[in-house]
């Protein structure tokens, strides 16, 4: 076919199809380049902590992060950037997103253990130079409200959230009212507490 081709066309004839070929690939492109920036909202802050529990303490409470006798009785001062273990998280929004945090334990208290571990969030007021009571909600997004998260609750464990609002600073602290008055066991208690940053257009 192609010795065909080229009886019919001749050299010349193949050299300008050839070239014709090339004309018609060599289109003109355009390019556009993006610079993605992302943007972090969330900030841990206290990553251990340790508290004094007695036996038969019924609706005691205790802070992450927590300071005073016993420990971890007490709220910390005002939260700094240079000392994370003054607050347990930071959050940072701007006009673009809210932010709704997830709180939730990695696993249940022991209920043979404790009969009450009620978790509850607070926030910094820097007019006031106070911690506060902040909100719990049941979802990211939604108004229905809740008192506390239950750290006796497995299976799945239960969780709360916190919305942060669009534009805002805010650094929040853990409270925790237990009653550890079922055993008289004295081994030591590991806890984990989990945050999950969900950024959001509105609540």
């Amino acid at each position: 076919m192609i010795r065909k081709l080229g009886a019919v066309l001749g050299l010349k004839g193949i050299l300008c199809l050839v070239s014709l070929t090339v004309v018609v690939v060599a289109l003109v492109s355009y390019t556009a380049s993006v610079t993605i920036a992302p943007a972090q909202q969330f900030t841990i802050g206290a990553t251990t902590a340790s508290w004094t529990v007695y036996i038969n303490d019924v609706d005691e409470v205790r802070y992450l992060p927590g300071t005073g006798t016993p420990a971890g009785s007490q709220q910390p001062g005002a939260p700094s950037d240079a000392n994370p273990d003054t607050f347990a998280f930071k959050v940072v929004t701007d006009a673009g997103r809210v932010c709704a945090v997830k709180i939730e334990l990695t696993a249940a208290v022991d209920n043979t253990k404790f009969s009450k571990f009620q978790i509850t969030v607070k926030r910094w007021n820097a007019t006031a130079s106070a911690w506060e009571d902040e909100t719990l909600y049941t979802a990211a997004t939604g108004s229905t409200t809740k008192s506390y998260i239950d750290g006796l609750t497995a299976s799945p464990t239960d969780s709360g959230y916190v919305h942060h609002a669009a534009s805002l600073t805010r650094y929040y602290l853990i409270k925790v009212t237990y009653s550890y008055d079922l055993v008289d066991t004295i081994t030591s208690i590991t806890v984990t507490f989990q945050y999950t940053p969900l950024p959001q257009e509105s609540f």
